[in-house]
This record gives C-alpha cells, structure tokens and sequence, in this order.
C-alpha cells in the first residue's frame, strides 16, 4: 500500500523486488506480488501535448481516426487504437506527460535511502541495496524509451521472419521515437480472452505446442526471449498462428547460460540435483564460501516432492524462483538474465493451464529439444563457429611468440622486480605489528617497576609521598598507565 501511494516508479520497483527471491525476503515478495501494474486513464487532452510535441503537428495531419478511449493504461503509458491515412490500423503507445521527471526525482530518492542504508544498516548490507537500484534503473531506462522497444521488435521480426506461425508487429519507424511508438495493429484475438480459443478452425492443443515452440526457439536459439510472454500478449488467428506484443522488456543469453539452461532442464527431469548444484555455481561469479552438497541437499529438499507433477499441481517457474533464494543464502549471485528466464516460465505455464490443466512445462520442453539441438549444430553454425575458433588460435600463435620475448626481456632486466600480494598476509602483519606494540610496551612496563623498586630499596635522601620517594611513585602511576592502555589494546585486537 505505501508503494501504491509513493507512485509509478516505486509500483515498477515493487514488482521487481516480487521476481527477486534471491535479495528479498519472502513476506516482502509476497506483499509486492500484490502490485499491479494498472492506472487510471488519462483524458486524451493531457496525452494529446506529447503527441504533438513528438509529432511536430496535429493528430489529425498523422491519423485519419484516433480513439480517445485508450485500450490499456499503465504507470508508465497507455496506448490507443488508431488508423492511418494510407488505411492501415495501428496502436499508439504513448508515454504518461511528466513520467520521466517523476521517475528520475524517484530515483535520487531511492539512491539515497540506499546509501543511507549501507552506512547505518550493517543488516542490509547483505541484500546490496544500492545494486538493486542499479539493476531497478537499468531496466527502468530501457522500458520509458520505445526507441529501445522499437529496436527489440526489429530483432524480433528478423529472428522470426521464416516463421510463418508466429506474427510479429510492424513497427512505423518515421513515426517512432523515445516517447511514442506506433505499431500495426494485430487482427487475432487475445488468448487472455475466452473466445479465443473458440475461433472456427482453431486447435487449442496446435497453439500450444506453437507458442511453447516460439518460447523454446527465442531462449536456446537465438538467445532473445520474450520476458513477459502472459495470456494477454499472444494473440491467436483462425489459421492457428499466433501474434507476439509488448516487447518493452526481453531477456538476453549467452552461449554459456543457454547451455546451462538446457543443462538444468535434464538435470531436473533425471532429478540430479548435485548437477543442478554445480551449474548454478558455474554461473555465479566465483565463491570459496559455498558448500556445494548442503546445496544441493537445500534443492532436492525444495524440488524433489514436486517432481513429475503437472503444473496443476505445482509451478516449475515459482520453484526455480524459490532455488534462487537458496543459492543467494549460500553466496551465490546469479546473473539477472537467468532470474528473468525462471520468471518467464512463470508466465509461459500460466498460459499453458489456459490450454491445458495437464500442462508440463519440462516435459514438453525436452520433447522439442532434439529439434533445437539440431538446429543449433546444423552445419553452417558449427563452421562459423570452428571459424571463430580458428581466428582466437590463428590470433594467439601469432601473437604468443612476440608476448613470450616480452616476457623474457623483462625477466633479464637488471631492474626488474615481482611483486606478490596475498590477502592473508596482511592479516599476519597486523597481528604481529600489534604483539609487538605489546610486548615493547610490557618491557617498558616492567623497567619502570623494577627502577622505581630499586629506589625505594636505596632510601636515598629525596622527597616523600604517601611514604613513597616521589620519583617512584609517579613510576608506578606510569607503569598503571602503560598497563590500562596495553589492556585496552588487547582486548581491542
């Protein structure tokens, strides 16, 4: 509630902080679960001032029709129906006047509670809040600019541009930009909406398998996947084919999380946790504090009773989630990449139970997986990448001679000198320096004692205090003095 009513950009943070299992507590998550990412229309007077401030001139010198009436609102835009001159139907997206101002005055607000956070709350230390803003404003400043969105549509069409299943929007480049992004309108009907499955000549188990493929194709193929594939943003045509929107915020992999991904889905069909385990580790960034068994104990104890059900029972996505936490509490920070994806299959199962109550995600992911394998290692991708191999190896035989003369050149230099830092070390020296303060001090100690001890035995003639020679009484003080201070510097160590 008060994330509500601290506005737009503390709502996104919310719904952020809900997919981060692995920084937040679980009471937190399941509070910020509760926030949608919904407001209130705005009239097409306010919204009117920034199209034409984009647009340079009037709405109706751009579109021959403009619905007043928007077709969906959020924190951050809302968008309208509208048709052009040349007769073509397309959305406008267009940004909320003055979102930007309010999220950037957010976001000092947000880096400040979080320095103040590390400097008095040792607690908060280990959720790294200064880097959840980091990560918050990266993704914040990729989603309020549709030139960015345009740009990931682009991508998409090019990686789907076989397909002739799978739909993808025009986006109207000469009318796009940071603020407002125009695109063909899809003609299918959402799959959130029950009679879309109802169409004449629609196979609900065909759009399935469809989508689940187009899902499959974007994370190990071309390594670009939709980070918020829900019902409502697949849309289905008679013919069977389906339509992808709202490409503000997409995932992107690596060879190396590809690979592992498809690895942690094997390992969770033969339940070999201990794998599992070790790929987790691989990803995060390198760690000599985690104990790899008690983690994969902590994993087969979270996923193991849900194994083999259907995600009418249980929710692979919400389970990976889960593991993400586990990992965190045994050091391990996974990359954000890989948390997007878990949260992915998330919305990808809760589409599939719109088809299906029987719907397996993991078994229905390793039916496709010889067919993406074999397309990942057909010919021509194997050569281009031995190619890449050979110009790394072609680089370093030629390079490698001329860094090994270098290296001995600067091995023979009369001044050449190595310097070894081990982290240990300054420890030790620390602990040594302060013995020896102690021990320099407890000399001291011991000779102030012994030589206002001789004085007193030689009872010459000097003067008196307290029945003791004055010399051996402020001695003795000393001495006390010296004592309290190496007492102090004991305990301190």
């Amino acid at each position: 509630m008060a994330f509500e009513k601290l506005g737009p950009t503390f709502i996104k943070l919310g719904q952020l902080l809900a997919t981060r299992p692995d920084l937040v507590p679980g009471d937190f998550i399941a509070e910020f679960k509760k926030l949608h990412d919904q407001a209130p229309t705005l009239p097409l007077s306010e919204v009117k001032q920034v199209l034409i401030e984009h647009f340079g001139k009037n709405l109706e010198d751009v579109f021959f029709e403009f619905n007043e009436e928007p077709l969906a609102a959020a924190s951050i835009a809302q968008v309208h129906s509208a048709r052009l001159h040349s007769g073509e139907k397309v959305v406008v997206k267009v940004q909320r006047p003055g979102i930007e101002k309010i999220i950037d005055e957010d976001l000092n607000v947000l880096y400040t509670l979080a320095d103040l956070l590390n400097r008095y709350v040792p607690e908060a230390k280990l959720f790294n809040p200064t880097a959840i803003v980091d990560e918050f404003f990266k993704s914040l400043a990729l989603e309020t600019n549709f030139i960015v969105e345009a740009n990931n549509i682009r991508k998409f069409q090019e990686n789907f541009q076989f397909d002739v299943d799978v739909v993808i929007p025009e986006v109207y480049t000469e009318l796009s930009g940071r603020r407002v992004l125009v695109m063909e309108m899809l003609e299918g009907i959402p799959l959130s909406q029950k009679q879309a499955l109802e169409q004449e000549g629609v196979l609900p188990e065909e759009i399935l398998k469809k989508g689940l493929r187009t899902y499959l194709r974007m994370v190990f193929i071309h390594g670009l996947f939709h980070g918020d594939l829900h019902a409502g943003n697949i849309f289905v045509y008679p013919n069977n084919k389906i339509g992808l929107i709202d490409f503000g915020v997409v995932g992107r992999l690596n060879d190396k999380t590809q690979s592992a991904i498809a690895n942690m889905l094997l390992a969770l069909s033969n339940e070999d946790y201990d794998r599992l385990a070790y790929l987790y580790v691989d990803l995060a960034p390198y760690t000599d504090t985690v104990n790899v068994d008690r983690f994969a104990r902590e994993l087969r104890d979270l996923i193991a009773p849900y194994h083999g059900l259907t995600s009418q029972n249980v929710n692979l996505g919400k389970l990976l989630m889960e593991s993400t936490g586990i990992a965190y509490s045994q050091g391990l920070v996974l990359p954000s990449e890989l948390i997007m994806f878990f949260k992915s299959i998330v919305t990808v199962e809760g589409m599939g139970r719109l088809v299906a109550d029987d719907f397996d995600f993991l078994t229905a992911a390793l039916e496709f997986a010889d067919e993406l394998i074999a397309e990942r290692y057909q010919p021509k991708k194997v050569v281009k990448e031995l190619g890449y191999a050979f110009s790394d190896i072609s680089s370093l035989i030629r390079f490698l001679p001329r860094q090994v003369r270098q290296f001995a050149r600067k091995m023979n230099s009369p001044d050449y000198s190595m310097q070894i830092s081990i982290q240990e070390i300054e420890h030790h020296r620390r602990s040594m320096e302060t013995s020896s303060d102690i021990i320099f001090l407890g000399l001291v100690i011991g000779a102030l004692l012994l030589s206002s001890s001789i004085v007193i035995m030689a009872k010459a003639d000097m003067p008196y205090f307290l029945g003791l020679p004055v010399i051996s009484t402020l001695g003795y003080i000393f001495a006390g003095f010296l004592g309290l201070v190496t007492f102090y510097n004991y305990l301190r160590r």
